[in-house]
C-alpha cells in the first residue's frame, strides 16, 4: 500500500454504563414473609375475639387459663387472668371471648359461676363435680355494647328466650320461698320464683316470679296469690283445717294462685303487674267485706284464747269477726279493768244466712235505720254476746250471739262510737260462779247449832211420847175396838217416830260420825271444784296435754 494513501477513520470504541435497579430480587422473599406474618397476626387477632372483665364476689372455683365460659354448654371464652380489685372487696377476671360473641356483649348480658347447687327443689351443676366449675353466660337483649360486667351471685332461674311473663308479689315475710320455688295453678306447676329482694324501707319483700306460657294468660288483675308452703294446717275456733298443693310442696314449699269468679272475657294482667302474696288460701280467696258495723263488747271475765280474727256467730252462723282484744278501765268504778273486745259484723253475711230476708227487711233495701231497728228488736228479746269455747285442744274462744234466759233489761246506745252490745257470762264461767255460790251457802250453814237444837227437840218429843203412853195405860174405862185400835196404832207410830228421831239425833249430834262425814263430803266437793278450776286453767295454758298427757314440768 503506498505511503501517501490515507486510511479511513476507524470508529472509536465507547464504554456503555448499564443502569442498575434499586430493588433486588433478593428482597422479594422478606417482603413476602412480612405479608404472611401480618396476615397471621390479623387472623390471630380476629380469631381471639374481644377481651372483657367480670367482677366476682370470690374466685372460688375459678382458675386462670383453665376455667371456661359456656353458653348453653358451648365454650365461648376462657379466663386469662385473675386479680384483686382496688377496693379489695371483689375479684376481677380477665376473659378472652370468642369472636362470634362480639354482638352478645351488651349491658344486660349476665355471667355467673356454675357449681353444684340445691335450690327450689332442684339440683343443678352436678357435672362440675368431675369437670370443675365454669362461668355461665346469658345473652342480653337491650343496652349498648359493654366490656365490664358484674357476675350474679346465683344463676338466673329463667333464660331470656323462655316464653312467658314476669310478675311481682308483695309479701310481709319470705317464709320457705327460695330461688326456683315452684308456682302452682290448680296443682299444676306453671312457673317458679325468679328472685326476691327486701324493699328499701325494710317493711316488705318483693318477690319476682315467672309464669310460663301459655299459663300466664290465666293471671288476671283480680288474681290472688298465696303461700302453699309445706303442710298448712291451723287449729282455731273453726276447727282443724289442713291444706297442701302437692307432695313436692310438703318438702320445698311453693306459691299457688287462682282467680275468684273469673271473667273469661277479661284481659290477662300485664307483665310486671304487682300482686299481694297472702299467707294461705282461705285469706286470699276471702271475699272483700263491705259496710262493716262495729260493736264493742265489755267482758268482766277472762278472755284468754280470744284473738283477732275469731268468728262472731249469730245462733251458730258466722256473721262477723273479732277485730281487736284490749283492756279498758270501767269509768263507773275506779281502777276497775275489764276486757274491751271490738267486733265487726257484716250485714251482707246476716242477709245471706236468712231464709227469707224480705220478711226481715219488709221488702225494702237495707239501710242503717233498718239494721238498727232489727238489732234493737233482737236485744229487746234477750239476745246477748257470750264467750264460748270453739276448740278444746287449743282453748280458742269465739263470740256467740244468742238468747239469754231471763236477761236483765238492756238497750244499745247508738250515739256511742262504736256502740256497746250487751253481754252475758260464758257458760263455764257461769257454772263456776254458781258452784262457788252453792259451796259458800253450805259452808255458812250452822251445822253445830242445828244438831244441838234437833237433839233438844227429840228429847222433848221423847218425854211427850212417854207421858202419852202412861196416860193410855192408866185409862180405867172401857175402850171401843176402834179407839183401842187407834191408840195402838198411835202408840206404834209414836214409838217408831221416837226411834227415828233418836237415830236422827244421834246422827246429827255434834261430833257424830255422820255429821263429820257430811262435812268431809262438802270439803271434798269444794276441793273437786278447785281442782276442776285448776285443770281448766292448765288446759288453757297447755291444750296439748289432752293428747300427750301432762308434761314432766307440769307434773
Amino acid at each position: 500500500m503506498p505511503d501517501n494513501e490515507t486510511l479511513p477513520d476507524l470508529p472509536e470504541a465507547a464504554s456503555l454504563v448499564k443502569k442498575r435497579t434499586w430493588l433486588s430480587p433478593v428482597w422479594i422473599i422478606p417482603f413476602i414473609a412480612a405479608l404472611l406474618g401480618g396476615w397471621i397476626v390479623v387472623q390471630k387477632l380476629l380469631s381471639e375475639g374481644p377481651t372483657i372483665e367480670i367482677s366476682f364476689q370470690s374466685a372460688e372455683g375459678l382458675e386462670a387459663g383453665k376455667t371456661t365460659v359456656k353458653y348453653k354448654g358451648v365454650d365461648v371464652g376462657t379466663v386469662d387472668a385473675l386479680r384483686v380489685a382496688t377496693d379489695r372487696q371483689r375479684i376481677i377476671a380477665r376473659v378472652r371471648m370468642a369472636p362470634e360473641t362480639r354482638d352478645w356483649l351488651v349491658e344486660d348480658t349476665s355471667f355467673w359461676v356454675v357449681r353444684p347447687r340445691i335450690a327450689g327443689g332442684s339440683i343443678t351443676g352436678l357435672g362440675t363435680l368431675l369437670s370443675g366449675s365454669y362461668v355461665g353466660m346469658a345473652i342480653g337483649k337491650d343496652g349498648a355494647r359493654a366490656s365490664s360486667f358484674t357476675a350474679r351471685d346465683v344463676p338466673p332461674v329463667v333464660s331470656g328466650n323462655t316464653p312467658g311473663r314476669f310478675f311481682r308479689l308483695r309479701a310481709a315475710t319470705l317464709g320457705s320461698l327460695d330461688y326456683g320455688t315452684p308456682i302452682y295453678f290448680r296443682r299444676i306447676q306453671v312457673g317458679q320464683v325468679a328472685s326476691y329482694s327486701l324493699d328499701p324501707d325494710g317493711r316488705e319483700l318483693t318477690v319476682r316470679i315467672f309464669i310460663n306460657a301459655p299459663y300466664d294468660r290465666f293471671v288476671r288483675p283480680e288474681t290472688r296469690f298465696w303461700q302453699a308452703s309445706g303442710l298448712d294446717f291451723s287449729l282455731s275456733a273453726n276447727g282443724l283445717n289442713v291444706q297442701t298443693e302437692s307432695l313436692a310442696s310438703l318438702l320445698i314449699g311453693g306459691i299457688a294462685f287462682d282467680t275468684p269468679d273469673p271473667d273469661q272475657q277479661a284481659e290477662p294482667a300485664a307483665a310486671e303487674t304487682s300482686f299481694d302474696l297472702f299467707a294461705d288460701q282461705a285469706v286470699a280467696m276471702k271475699a272483700p267485706e263491705r259496710g262493716a258495723t262495729h260493736y264493742v263488747l265489755y267482758f268482766d271475765e277472762s278472755v284468754r284464747g280470744l284473738s283477732a280474727g275469731a268468728p262472731v256467730t249469730l245462733l251458730g252462723l258466722p256473721i262477723g269477726e273479732v277485730v281487736s282484744v284490749r283492756l279498758a278501765a270501767d269509768h263507773r268504778q275506779k281502777l276497775q279493768l275489764r276486757a274491751h273486745v271490738l267486733v265487726a259484723t257484716y250485714p251482707q253475711r246476716f242477709l245471706d244466712v236468712l231464709a227469707d230476708p224480705q220478711h226481715v227487711t219488709g221488702g225494702k233495701a237495707v239501710t242503717p235505720q233498718i239494721r238498727k231497728s232489727v238489732v234493737d228488736q233482737l236485744v229487746a228479746r234477750g239476745m246477748r254476746a257470750q264467750l264460748r269455747t270453739g276448740n278444746l285442744l287449743t282453748g280458742q274462744l269465739y263470740v256467740a250471739l244468742d238468747y239469754a234466759v231471763n236477761p236483765a233489761s238492756a238497750r244499745i246506745d247508738w250515739l256511742a262510737e262504736p256502740p256497746a252490745f250487751p253481754v252475758m257470762k260464758g257458760g263455764l264461767t257461769d257454772i263456776e260462779a254458781k258452784l262457788t255460790s252453792i259451796l259458800g251457802k253450805i259452808e255458812r250453814l250452822p251445822m253445830d247449832a242445828i244438831g244441838s237444837e234437833l237433839k233438844q227437840s227429840l228429847a222433848t218429843l221423847g218425854e211427850t211420847l212417854k207421858n202419852v203412853d202412861v196416860l193410855v195405860k192408866s185409862w180405867k174405862g172401857e175402850l171401843t175396838p176402834e179407839l183401842s185400835a187407834t191408840l195402838g196404832g198411835a202408840r206404834r207410830s209414836l214409838a217408831a217416830a221416837e226411834g227415828a228421831f233418836a237415830a236422827a239425833g244421834k246422827t246429827l249430834a255434834p261430833g257424830s260420825a255422820t255429821l263429820e262425814e257430811l262435812r268431809a263430803t262438802l270439803a271434798e266437793v269444794k276441793r273437786a271444784a278447785q281442782s276442776m278450776r285448776g285443770l281448766t286453767d292448765y288446759l288453757e295454758r297447755h291444750p296439748e296435754a289432752l293428747i300427750r298427757g301432762k308434761s314432766e314440768e307440769g307434773q
